[in-house]
């Protein structure tokens, strides 16, 4: 009988330890943050007594901060409206995560309204109002967009769910493609000819960036991170480039509408530089992670993947028909709900329009998946002749003189692109030195640009000589 009633003592005690049993116990758990623990006992007392004030308070918070925000809304819309202090504050965020902007707007004025009564800091309330008016901004520009089909799938390898053509590159996780172990989130885009890569590496401090490498006499360049304005603050990782060379799609969780937001931003050839990232915008991004943006040029289909209303380890792979240029919804013409509906890819078919259109898609689609790619030679470089012959290895050259002018270009071009990492580096450390620093970088900066200049002169001569040459002395 001892033994029974100390057994039964140890499980009461271990199952205090998961979960509130007592309000007494709930209140505890809620002022330290427990909220899942605490929530059961606040959704009993809520029930019993719907009209409560404070059980609606605290019951709503556990939901909203346990991502049942739905839920949260109409026990924090209670809580408000009896003047809990402090409700706005986690009503408004459940608007938020509910893509009821508006709404959560005007909620976060009235909470800064009163704290500015009660000359109470206003500043995070502000930073939360002025997200919300960027979100409404977001959910005004919805794009029209057809997704013709999702996968659910293991987020530890929903690479292998984009069925890309060959001729749209190759994605890879970092430790397939750099074989080595462990954990590392960083994803890997190859482009078609192998030729260079562009891959998410952590830095000195762990953060993930983006980083790029080309293949020069068949070598890999050192990794040289892309500019500051896309390695922003926070992670930025799942790069993927168009076939035009110079559209870059890419995620980050710096910024956003929350966890991993996709970007595009283009390369501007003229001035070396990449033009200011763009967000996608919705139904791409979330609240929720959203990244691996793909557009699969020859096959016409786009890919994503987002892990929004997903279980732990899942993540959901969207397919859609790219846009030739972006259309948006109209947002004064369409019923909210159905608005919000259409933001967050709530059911796939409320996207389709054309049937003929989809019935294709779908089509290239499962092509797409039976199609069993050709394996890939491995090439050393890629130099187009005319428009009908392009060279891969040395020996294709037919002209012993166009071979070692070929070869010249090669050094020189690679000499180009270590003269381009030293200039990078320059002017990061010139963005970050004080003005005695400056004063002493700047000279060398200006040098180099000079010199880079009359580089890319000369290899554009060498360029046009190597392929008239190859081309006399072929005939």
């Amino acid at each position: 009988m001892k033994k029974k009633y100390i057994l039964f003592f140890l499980c009461s005690f271990l199952l205090s330890g998961l979960s509130a049993q007592t309000l007494e116990q709930a209140r505890t758990m809620f002022s330290k943050g427990q909220y899942k623990e605490a929530k059961p006992i606040f959704k009993k007392q809520v029930q019993s007594q719907p009209g409560n004030a404070n059980y609606s308070f605290w019951y709503g918070v556990c939901c909203q901060q346990t991502g049942e925000s739905d839920e949260a809304v109409k026990y924090l819309e209670v809580a408000v409206k009896k003047r809990v202090a402090g409700a706005q504050l986690y009503l408004g965020q459940a608007y938020n995560d509910t893509y009821r902007y508006e709404d959560a707007v005007g909620c976060y004025e009235e909470y800064i309204a009163e704290l500015s009564r009660r000359k109470r800091p206003t500043e995070e309330v502000e930073k939360l109002l002025e997200k919300s008016k960027a979100n409404l901004r977001m959910v005004k520009g919805v794009e029209e967009v057809c997704v013709i089909d999702s996968f659910v799938v293991n987020k530890n390898d929903f690479l292998s769910t984009y069925k890309l053509s060959e001729e749209s590159g190759s994605l890879f996780s970092y430790n397939a493609y750099f074989q080595t172990e462990g954990k590392h989130p960083g994803s890997v885009y190859e482009t078609e000819i192998g030729n260079k890569i562009y891959y998410g590496e952590a830095n000195a401090g762990g953060k993930l960036r983006i980083m790029s490498s080309n293949k020069q006499l068949n070598e890999w360049s050192a990794g040289r991170p892309l500019p500051e304005n896309i390695n922003a603050a926070g992670n930025v990782n799942y790069p993927y480039v168009l076939t035009d060379g110079v559209t870059i799609y890419y995620a980050t969780d710096s910024e956003g509408l929350g966890g991993y937001d996709i970007f595009v931003t283009r390369y501007n050839t003229n001035t070396d530089t990449y033009l200011t990232p763009e967000n996608v915008g919705m139904p791409f991004n979330s609240p929720f992670n959203d990244y691996m943006y793909v557009i699969d040029e020859y096959n016409n289909l786009g890919w994503f993947a987002s892990d929004r209303y997903q279980p732990e380890g899942k993540v959901c792979v969207y397919v859609f028909i790219p846009n030739s240029s972006k259309q948006t919804y109209n947002y004064e013409a369409i019923d909210p709900q159905k608005m919000i509906r259409l933001a967050k890819l709530h059911a796939l078919r409320e996207t389709w329009k054309n049937k003929n259109e989809v019935a294709e898609a779908q089509q290239r689609l499962a092509e797409a998946i039976n199609h069993k790619p050709q394996e890939r030679k491995s090439v050393d470089f890629e130099f187009v002749i005319d428009d009908r012959t392009t060279y891969n290895f040395l020996q294709d050259f037919k002209s012993k003189e166009a071979r070692l002018l070929f070869q010249k270009y090669q050094q020189n071009r690679k000499d180009f692109e270590q003269q381009k990492d030293r200039l990078e580096e320059l002017r990061n450390s010139y963005i970050k030195a004080n003005k005695a620093e400056k004063d002493r970088i700047a000279p060398t900066i200006l040098e180099i640009e000079k010199q880079m200049l009359q580089m890319n002169e000369n290899l554009d001569t060498l360029e046009i000589n190597v392929r008239n040459l190859e081309k006399k002395n072929s005939k």
